[in-house]
């Protein structure tokens, strides 16, 4: 199976198609499993790419799109999301949220939707750059596509 047969990138595919997106997911010749390496494969800045966090908040997924410039402020998104607490989850608990592993879990094509929330400091930027559902897979976007198809909201995470 090759990187554009993988199931994950089909998911992130479909959705986009589904959302009438014209992008696609692109691989990249080795992994980028962090904001930097992505940025410096695609030779764009780091706030451009929307790193895909997944936190656990209060036993429940939360999807944070961030900058990849920004540190979660996670007191701040459990007060945004009105829950007790929001820590940085297990691999085990995002594989079983997202069906992705981490340093590649995209914003969509996941099982079920995740509530979602979006930084606004990718606002900032024309193109934006998120994970294809495998570390070495992107795809461009616009950071009002990336509300449309996560059904996410827009807010200050960091």
């Amino acid at each position: 199976m090759t990187s554009t047969e993988h199931p994950n990138v089909a998911a992130v595919n479909d959705v986009l198609a589904a959302f009438g997106s014209q992008n696609r997911v692109q691989i990249l010749p080795a992994e980028a499993r962090t904001a930097a390496a992505a940025a410096e494969a695609l030779g764009v800045t780091v706030g451009q790419i929307a790193n895909s966090l997944v936190f656990d908040a209060d036993g429940v997924p939360l999807l944070v799109l961030a900058s990849g410039a920004h540190r979660v402020d996670t007191a701040m998104v459990a007060s945004l999301c009105e829950v007790a607490s929001v820590r940085r989850a297990t691999p085990d608990f995002v594989r079983d949220a997202t069906g992705q592993a981490i340093g590649g879990v995209a914003p969509v094509g996941h099982p079920v939707r995740l509530r979602t929330l979006v930084d606004v400091a990718l606002a900032r930027y024309e193109t934006v750059w998120a994970a294809g559902g495998i570390p070495h897979a992107v795809f461009p976007t616009t950071y009002d596509e990336l509300l449309r198809i996560t059904g996410g909201v827009a807010a200050e995470v960091a």
